[in-house]
């Protein structure tokens, strides 16, 4: 009787109604992804590989999809600030987010430029006018290392240390950094002001946002008696 009935499971077994994968996309498989990079195109036929020219030879025919409203083929246009507008941005202003990080870039310009014809002949050099470099410098320096998570064990929760990925890092830096502007400065100090002043000093490795990062490397070294609980 066992037999018979194994025999009639595996017979059921087959109509049993199984997942299939839904595209989602509004685009048909033949679409291809928009190029945005603009050096591809300003390359002379000559200096294209064989390969390279296909592709083009295809492009001109194949249906191309509409590019997404984050990618730019500006030579202004930065994935890193654009992240940073989008923390920024309050109840989906993001005309207002941008304006803010535009007059932000525009005050450490302007700040650098009169420390830069201040200073004397030989400190000129050394000192850097291009605020994008500073922002993504102030942002880098940062960054913690090591950060802590809750973990229970024995009904005791811990702080265990653990690395951060690249995500998070950013993450965190940008956090604090838009946190310490809007909840910790002068309320009649505009925002402009005040984050043109916050990257200035991160960029400089000083301001509280240095601090606030120091801190967290103290609490993860007191606490690196409980790392192996990362791994239980």
């Amino acid at each position: 009787m066992a037999a018979p009935m194994a025999a009639l499971g595996g017979r059921l077994r087959a109509w049993v109604p199984r997942l299939t994968q839904v595209r989602w996309s509004r685009y048909n498989p033949s679409y291809i992804e928009p190029e945005v990079n603009k050096e591809l195109y300003r390359k002379p036929p000559e200096e294209l590989a064989e390969e390279e020219k296909e592709k083009l030879e295809l492009k001109a025919v194949q249906p191309v999809k509409a590019a997404p409203p984050s990618l730019s083929s500006s030579v202004f246009s930065d994935p890193m600030i654009s992240k940073f507008t989008n923390m920024m941005m309050k109840d989906g202003n993001k005309v207002l987010a941008r304006s803010l990080m535009a007059q932000t870039l525009e005050a450490i310009k302007r700040k650098q430029l009169e420390k830069y014809h201040k200073a004397p002949e030989d400190e000129k050099e050394t000192i850097e006018c291009n605020p994008y470099v500073i922002f993504h410098q102030a942002l880098k320096n940062c960054q913690p290392i090591i950060g802590l998570t809750s973990i229970t064990r024995g009904g005791k929760t811990y702080q265990v240390p653990v690395p951060l990925k690249d995500n998070r890092k950013r993450f965190l830096a940008m956090k604090w950094m838009i946190t310490e502007c809007r909840e910790n400065k002068h309320r009649r100090t505009l925002m402009p002001e005040k984050l043109s002043q916050e990257l200035l000093q991160a960029y400089n490795n000083e301001g509280p946002i240095i601090k606030k990062k120091h801190v967290l490397h103290k609490m993860a070294e007191a606490n690196r008696a409980y790392a192996h609980y990362r791994w239980w």
